[in-house]
Formats: structure tokens, sequence, C-alpha cells
């Protein structure tokens, strides 16, 4: 008989208050990262470590690696340059070292049990050690990663568990997003981000136990497709899957356990996953082994949803929808790239949809997973994005780096129902002919391969070698935004790298104007150290009438099928945000509202867009 799925979780956070020793109450972002693929036995890692900066990278020349602490000390999960950490320290880092002590429960011996050690997000490379032996290494701004550390370390006993970051963010070698490489935040550049920024913990997996799943709402069928994959198989290991709709079941196989296997879950009548109805199925994985002992068990969920393009639209669940997008930086002024609780990242969503926004262009940063499992359960549409900017395009060393972590950050979130479409790259304006154009034909395919069932973005705002989506940057006002947006039949349409002969020409995509707006409400005190996107606005009545203008200008070109408005807050000296950066609003929300939403959702009567392409 299954136990209930209140009870399961209920023994898990018994299990967590025996097992960690600081009590949850001072833990910083207490809650498990990883809400998708959840198991009930864990162990938060958050909170008091010890470090050291290591400014001369001379480190391992002092055994720093063995250390049994450092003298002093830093709150994790936030970087040293937050003032979350209690460091605040923002000139360069080149490196860093952490100490922890590890205690693993008792409870957590037995045959069969490994130890894993798992980052939500390390900036950049990252090597891991316990009681002074390599664990593994890491390379990536913001992918997550997992260590099996159970050769290392004893249940019931303690280790020191240590890490080394190494940092070079102007080397030109790896992504850093919106990090300034200068000394001080400048432009559209803001505090760094080094070291540990997201959440830190440790579980027992039975040694046949899930390591992974990919979920696929097949819409058209009625269907859930899965496809597991285990961390080792045994003969007569069988996998349950069980789908609810909150306590009732409507669908549940169980099959022999196996990589290869395709699990199919037939839905009837399906609630679809929308904005406008963000219906979640609850999904438990269960393991067994061949005696028939659960040796495994991970509670998910999933949205019944699809995406598609055709005829020059975009169309969510069958039907041509709008996206009225909004940039988002996930900047935090006192956490940097970290939010400071969980609910941050919901009431970041909430206060997007309360001005009109249906979703969000997820900017220069990959964010953590707890932010999309609230706009998964909110109902908000967003691109995964990874911090490209600062990486050498044209070099081959930085493009092998960048295929590994985006590698790594669409396996991680392709099960995500709020995720609509994969844009790896950010006006990438200084390409060349060459190394570029391979990498963009090569990122695109390595998309596809992984996840055949969302539209790829190559590079927003033009950069275009392989697209499925046509995205374009303007920041002109009313007028020349209106005239920049029409399209004539047989004409190349506007983009932002007009004398790059090697980029592809526009062959009919959904056309797509994924950054506009940006207008400046600044005070004046602060207008000599602030910007926005043009002209300052210093009359209220007059800023409103501005945005609608430019609304206006994109409803009256019916080919353009979806906006993403520069920002939803400032950040830092970027003040042209809906919100300040503190969250406070500037406008009148439900004004705001009115003008965002004169686009709807839903696009009445659409017609072939796709015609709207060059003539050869």
């Amino acid at each position: 008989m299954k136990i209930p799925f209140y009870k399961t979780l209920l023994a898990g956070l018994i299990a967590l208050a025996a097992t960690v020793s600081t009590a949850r109450a001072d833990i910083p972002r207490p809650e498990y990262p990883r809400p998708q693929f959840q198991r009930a036995d864990w162990q938060n890692l958050n909170g008091t470590w010890t470090f050291a900066f290591d400014f001369g990278r001379t480190g391992m020349d002092r055994k720093w690696h063995e250390s049994k602490g450092f003298e002093q000390k830093i709150t994790v999960p936030f970087c040293p340059e937050s003032k979350l950490s209690g460091v605040g320290y923002t000139d360069f880092i080149p490196s860093l070292w952490y100490h922890r002590t590890l205690s693993v429960p008792a409870a957590w011996k037995g045959k069969g049990q490994r130890i894993m050690l798992n980052f939500g997000a390390v900036d950049y490379e990252a090597h891991i050690y316990i009681d002074g032996k390599l664990a593994g290494r890491h390379y990536g701004t913001g992918s997550s990663f997992a260590l099996d550390i159970t050769d290392l370390v004893r249940p019931g006993e303690q280790a020191n568990l240590v890490v080394r970051v190494l940092d070079n963010l102007r080397g030109g070698k790896q992504p850093g997003g919106k990090q300034s490489i200068g000394l001080y935040s400048a432009g559209c550049n803001y505090t760094r981000t080094t070291g540990i920024w997201q959440t830190v913990w440790m579980e027992p997996v039975n040694e046949h136990g899930l390591r992974q799943v990919i979920c696929t709402p097949d819409v058209d069928q009625s269907q859930l497709v899965v496809r597991p994959q285990f961390v080792g198989i045994a003969q007569g290991q069988t996998l349950s899957v069980e789908v609810r709709d909150g306590k009732k079941t409507v669908a549940q196989r169980t099959v022999p356990a196996a990589d290869e296997a395709v699990i199919v879950l037939p839905i009837k009548k399906p609630r679809l996953w929308s904005p406008e109805d963000p219906f979640l199925y609850e999904i438990t994985y269960t393991v067994k082994d061949a005696q028939g002992q659960t040796i495994d068990q991970v509670e998910s969920y999933a949205g019944m949803r699809k995406v598609h393009l055709a005829g020059g639209y975009f169309y969510l669940n069958n039907q041509p929808y709008f996206q009225r997008l909004v940039l988002d930086q996930g900047f935090y002024p006192d956490g940097i790239w970290t939010a400071p609780t969980d609910e941050a990242l919901r009431r970041d969503i909430e206060l997007s949809k309360a001005v009109g926004f249906n979703g969000a262009r997820l900017h220069q940063k990959v964010f953590e997973e707890r932010y999309l499992y609230w706009a998964d359960k909110l109902g908000y549409i967003t691109w995964g994005e990874e911090a490209s900017w600062g990486l050498d395009y044209n070099n081959e060393e930085a493009v092998r780096n960048f295929l590994s972590e985006w590698t790594e950050v669409v396996v991680r979130d392709r099960n995500h129902p709020s995720i609509v479409a994969w844009t790896p790259f950010n006006e990438t304006w200084s390409a060349r002919d060459g190394v570029y154009v391979r990498l963009m034909k090569d990122i695109y395919a390595l998309t596809k391969a992984i996840d055949p069932t969302r539209p790829v973005n190559d590079s927003s705002g033009d950069g275009h070698i392989m697209t499925d989506l046509w995205t374009v940057h303007d920041y002109s006002r009313g007028p020349e935004l209106r005239k920049n947006m029409v399209i004539k039949p047989g004409e190349e349409p506007y983009r932002n790298m007009k004398d790059a002969k090697f980029l592809a020409p526009y062959a009919g995509q959904p056309y797509m104007l994924d950054e506009f707006g940006g207008l400046p409400w600044i005070p004046k005190e602060e207008r000599e150290t602030s910007w926005g996107y043009g002209a300052q606005i210093d009359n209220l009545e007059d800023f409103y009438k501005i945005l609608e203008d430019e609304v206006d200008a994109i409803r009256e070109s019916p080919h353009v099928v979806a906006f993403c408005y520069t920002q939803i807050t400032d950040v830092e000296q970027e003040k042209n945000g809906i919100y300040y950066y503190d969250r406070r609003p500037k406008f009148d929300t439900a004004r705001l509202k009115s003008i965002f939403e004169k686009i709807p959702s839903i696009i009445q009567n659409p017609v072939d867009l796709s015609g709207w392409k060059k003539k050869e």
C-alpha cells in the first residue's frame, strides 16, 4: 500500500530535524532547493562557514585543502560581495576557500546507500575536498552539480569539507552575465558574484535509485511520457509512476527499471497549464527492489502544456499566444544574485503579473530552480538564458566552456512547464565570422537534441545564425519604433546587426521585440550617477503617455508576436524599472496593467505571417 504524500513529507521533515544540528530558523534559504525532484531525507548545509581570500592563488601551496577551518566567517549561500554574506567585499576575488564540518547522519548508513553532495551554483571553478582528498571539480557560472562522496565520509562521523574557488571574470573564457568587469558597477553591469551563491545540501541516494527523469507532456495525445535514468539497475528492480490531481490518482504504471524505458501515462481530459490556469499534476516516482522494498522515492510535478511555432506565430496549447514579457535580471540589493528568501522569488513574479506581464526573459543569469518552481506554480512563462556576457564568442576554449555549462542548464531545467524558449546568448554584437558561426550552429543542434519540445532563440537581439525565433532590440520611442516595426513583404525587416554579412537572413520566424522601453524614471538628485534608455522623463503623465505610445506601436504591427519590456526593477545605477530596486512601486499598478494588457494574450483571427520574409 502506497504511503500518502503528506505522510512521506512529514517523515522527511522529522528526519531533517534529526539530521541538521543547527535550528531550522537559523538556516538561510532552508527550503528544499530542487522541488521538481524532491526526496524526503536531506540535510541543508547553508549557514555559517569559515573562509579565506586567496588573492595570490597560493592556497594549495599552503595546503589549505587540508584545512580544518579558516579565520573569517561567511553566511552561505550568499556570495562574499553581498551584505547577506556578512562580508561585503566587492573588489575582484581571483580565488577564495570555504570550510565547514560535515556531520553525516548515522541513519544514512546502509547497504547500497550513496551520499550525494549537491551545489546549486558556484561561480566559477570549484574544487571540492573532503578531509584533504579531492572529491571532484566543476566549471560553471550558474549550473548545478552533484558529487558522490560516499567513499570519503562515514555515517555517524564528521568530516572536513573544503571548497576552493577560482574566478577569472576578465579572462574572456567564462560566462559572467551582468557582472562588472571594472572595479565599480557601470552602465548595465553590476556588482559581481563569486563563489557559492546557491544552496548546498547533502542527501542519501540508493545505488539503484533515480538519477533523473525526463517528463514530457504530450497534449495532442493526452498523455505524459516519462523516461527515467538510474544511478544503477539491479535484476528485478521496478519503477512505479503515479500521477495525481489533488488526492485523486489519474494515471499509474509500474515497469521494470531500465534507462531506456519509455513510460506512457494517458491522462483523460487533461487540465492544461497556462498563465491563465497554472494547474500542476503531482507525481510520485517509487523505485523498488526485487523483494518489493522501496529503495527510492521522489516527489515531483508536471504541467500539461504544449508550445510550437507555425505561420509566424508562437502557440501555447494550440492557440496563437502573445507573450507580454518583462526583462528580469534577478538581482537583489542585499543578496546580489541570490534572493534573500524563497518568498522574495515568489514576490517578484507576483509583482510582474500585477502590472500585466505574463512572463519574463530571465536575463543573463541561470535562475535557481526555486524561481522556476514559483513560475510553474503561479503561471508565468519564461525564457531560459545563460550568463553569456563576458565570453569571447570567437575563442575556441571559451566556446568549449560554454557548451558544457549550457548542456547542464538545459538538462536541469527542461521539465519546467513555465520555460517556453531557450535563449543561450544575448547581444553577440562583437561576433565575427568563423568560430561564432560554428558555435551558433552547434548550440542550436545541441539544445534541440536535449530538448526538442521548445523553440531556440540563438541570440537575443540579433546575431542570428540558426534560430526558431527572430528577436530584435529597439529602444527608440513612439514614431521611430513604429517605423522600425513595420515589415513590408519581400523586404528585410529591422535588425540590429545590419552590416554583418555572415548572419542568416530573416526566414519567416515569429518576429519578437524582445527588448524595448527601458524608460527612465529617476529622482533629480540621482541623475548624475544613474541612467535609463533615452531622454529623462520629468512628468508622470508624460511617462504614461510615452509608454502607451510604444505599446500602441507594437499593437499596430500584427507581425510582432511578443514583446519584452526593460525591466521589472531598477538594478543599482540602471533605473528604468517598473519597481525600485527594493521592490517598492514607482507607478500606479492598475494603470500600467491597463497599458500592457492592451495587447491580449490570446491572438484573435490570426493570419499566416510566414510570408513576410525576404524573397530570394
